[in-house]
């Protein structure tokens, strides 16, 4: 009998033992496990602050059930165990607050084949959440990057690995976030003017995601150390880490990289592009210390906005940071002011970057169409730059053109074949190695509504039998100015066409009568012809607008004379060739014609021609921005000039930018639908 009693006790204790075990102790035996009700309820009573998710049942097809319902037990500490297959999921896991989470070494958790068919369906999501722990040193969050590029899948950029939104004291130590549809770990917001605060990310591996390995859209008091990002590519920016906020109100707050690594991104390594902040926002503070980029795409950009209400304050710095053997510049900053925001590199090495572009170099500055403001405001303390090009360690791409660079200090000491030589960087220096484009300041013309009235035919007796045709591409918001007397019908046909591989669907299509009054009409279809009429009630020039975002617009056809106009002075061109006309009214001496191209592949070749087809001015391969200053012999009278834009000789004709200086900013498709202003229209 006492032996009857001992093995019964010892099988009641075997069975116990058995319904608290972890799967991992178990897989061996079965793969998919029912769940252990006795283990879920005692959870539920607050027996056990340690859980196995195990406990809550394993299918190897799909545990996405059993994987929440074990965090939404709420237990302290939940362990996912390795179970010896992928635990699968077919939708978004969401996080708790208040719970630490370890993933066993070896765990996979998986996105189904088939399942994230919404774009932002993410793997992981934590939002307005707070005191999370994930802890999973050799455990991986992994997801199918390239199922997501091909039906039924609609293309997308936010099915992020592990999405973290407006939450609070959040630890990643140790995991792996491959194959992204999206970012590795995204840091963004789930309400307008939280932040993610209290951050620290650890030990942690982001591979092969699709648009970046890691994004920081607005957080405060972050800290990442021995982070990897790399093989990024898909969608840009293809960053290894990017921080890019979407709104004046989000924020870039005491963030602190150190000992990372972002390596073979098809984008850069460290981006920051920080020009939906501004002037009004909090200012930013961010240190790198010790991190390190290579053979990505560049190895840091940084760009910001180009004028005092749209630049940002505060300081981005780099402490003993490396960036080797990019394909382009290993620093790169775009449109950056002397003031606002301050850039400090302190005792940085850039080496081999660009060692296949000569025409770069490892360290550019650039400015960009539509800036006013110099260019600097950056310190180099103690840097190396290591480049075997015969070439200077600075380049400076000046796409607006005559803006200096101007507040860029400290010392570079360049190596190359094994000699030294060290550079003060003052303002001579910047001058001598810089030439400035001594461009002539012209006031600028606007064609406004107040003026619409005043503008006329040059050629009013003109007769266009076949209307008018043109076949300019304006990207973005384009303008066009058409004349009709009172009562006269008027018709036009519209194309958009999207650009590379952005999809665009509908315009916005608007009208401005000569008096002022704006008037919707229909949406402009992507990749069709839209044809539009209106009856002018009254006399004066029509402008149309349409907004087609990244995409272009065409008049391809209209009934009455039209102009395109350009109510911010510049026109924003993508592969137009062909010849167009302006007209330079009595009384202008002197005129400018200033041409850019899109960066330093996108380029054009510009002829300038007086009304007796004489060139006056040409030059082929412009990329950084050119101006052509015509002074004319006759200006008691009013001339027509045209404008010849072909292909260049090297390069490609792509994005480039024209602007009319010290005349009204209109081009015309044909001579006969020349409009014209008189230079003193608006006394």
């Amino acid at each position: 009998m006492w032996v009857a009693f001992v093995v019964n006790v010892a099988l009641y204790s075997f069975f116990v033992a058995t319904l608290i075990l972890p799967a991992s102790s178990l897989r061996a035996a079965q793969v998919k496990l029912p769940p252990n009700e006795r283990a879920i309820e005692e959870v539920k009573q607050g027996k056990h602050k340690v859980a196995y998710a195990s406990w809550w049942g394993f299918d190897p097809e799909d545990a996405t059930n059993a994987l929440q319902a074990a965090i939404d037990s709420g237990v302290p500490k939940l362990i996912i165990d390795d179970v010896g297959k992928p635990w699968v999921v077919s939708r978004t896991i969401n996080l708790r607050s208040d719970q630490e989470i370890v993933f066993e070494k070896g765990v996979v958790v998986e996105a189904k084949q088939g399942a994230f068919l919404g774009r932002g369906d993410c793997l992981f999501l934590a939002a307005l959440q707070k005191n999370i722990t994930l802890i999973g040193y050799g455990a991986t969050l992994r997801m199918r990057k390239l199922d997501y590029t091909k039906p039924p899948y609609e293309r997308a950029e936010w099915r992020h690995a592990l999405s973290i939104r407006s939450c609070d004291n959040v630890r990643i130590y140790g995991l792996t976030l491959a194959s992204s549809g999206g970012d590795g770990i995204y840091l963004g917001v789930a309400k307008r003017g939280i932040p993610c605060t209290n951050i620290h990310i650890k030990d942690v591996v982001c591979i092969d995601n699709y648009r970046q390995g890691i994004s920081v859209i607005s957080a405060e008091n972050v800290l990442m150390e021995n982070v990897v990002m790399r093989d990024t590519g898909g969608t840009p920016p293809m960053a290894g880490i990017d921080f890019e906020p979407n709104d004046p109100t989000e924020r870039l707050s005491n963030i602190v990289m150190r000992n990372c690594i972002s390596q073979n991104n098809a984008g850069d390594g460290f981006a920051f592009y920080l020009h939906n902040l501004n002037a009004t926002s909090h200012p930013v503070s961010i240190r790198l210390e010790g991190c390190k980029t290579i053979g990505n795409r560049r190895g840091v950009s940084i760009s910001i906005g180009n004028s005092k209400d749209k630049t940002v304050k505060g300081i981005i710095e780099f402490v003993d940071c490396e960036f080797e053997g990019s394909e382009g510049a290993g620093i790169f900053i775009a449109q950056k002011p002397p003031f606002g925001c301050k850039i400090s590199f302190f005792k940085c090495k850039v080496s081999n970057a660009a060692a296949k572009q000569p025409t770069q170099a490892p360290i550019m500055f650039a400015s960009a169409r539509g800036n006013f403001e110099p260019i600097g405001g950056v310190e180099f303390v103690d840097c190396i730059v290591q480049d075997e090009v015969e070439r200077l360690p600075f380049a400076y791409l000046d796409f607006a053109g005559g803006l200096e660079l101007v507040e860029v200090a400290g010392t570079i000491t360049l190596m190359r074949g094994g000699l030294r030589s060290e550079y003060k960087l003052t303002r001579e220096l910047l001058n001598q190695w810089f030439p400035t484009q001594a461009f002539k300041v012209f006031p600028p013309i606007d064609v406004g509504v107040a003026l619409a009235t005043k503008l006329s035919p040059l050629f009013p007796d003109a007769k266009l039998v076949k209307g008018v045709s043109s076949n300019a591409r304006l990207r973005g918001r384009a303008e066009f100015l058409i004349w009709a007397r009172a009562g006269e019908k008027v018709e036009f046909t519209l194309t958009v066409q999207p650009v590379g591989r952005i999809e665009v669907g509908t315009a916005k299509v608007s009208m401005v009568t000569p008096s002022g009054r704006t008037i919707a009409m229909k949406d402009a279809v992507s990749e069709r012809e839209c044809d539009y009429k209106f009856v002018a009630d009254e006399k004066g020039a029509y402008r149309i607008v349409c907004d087609a975002g990244w995409a272009t617009v065409t008049m391809k056809w209209c009934s009455h004379r039209f102009c395109l106009s350009a109510s911010d002075g510049v026109f924003h061109f993508l592969g137009t060739a062909g010849e167009f006309y302006f007209f330079v009214p009595a009384g202008v001496g002197e005129f400018g014609v200033k041409v850019a191209g899109g960066n330093e592949l996108e380029r054009v070749k510009v002829t300038l021609s007086d009304e007796l087809g004489r060139v006056v001015g040409e030059k082929d391969n412009i990329a950084q921005a050119h101006q052509f200053v015509i002074a004319r012999d006759d200006a008691k009278r009013g001339s027509i000039y045209s404008l010849r834009f072909q292909r260049p000789s090297v390069g490609v004709l792509e994005d480039f930018y024209v602007q009319l200086q010290g005349i009204p900013p209109l081009l015309a498709p044909a001579r006969e639908a020349l409009l014209v202003l008189p230079l003193n229209a608006d006394n």
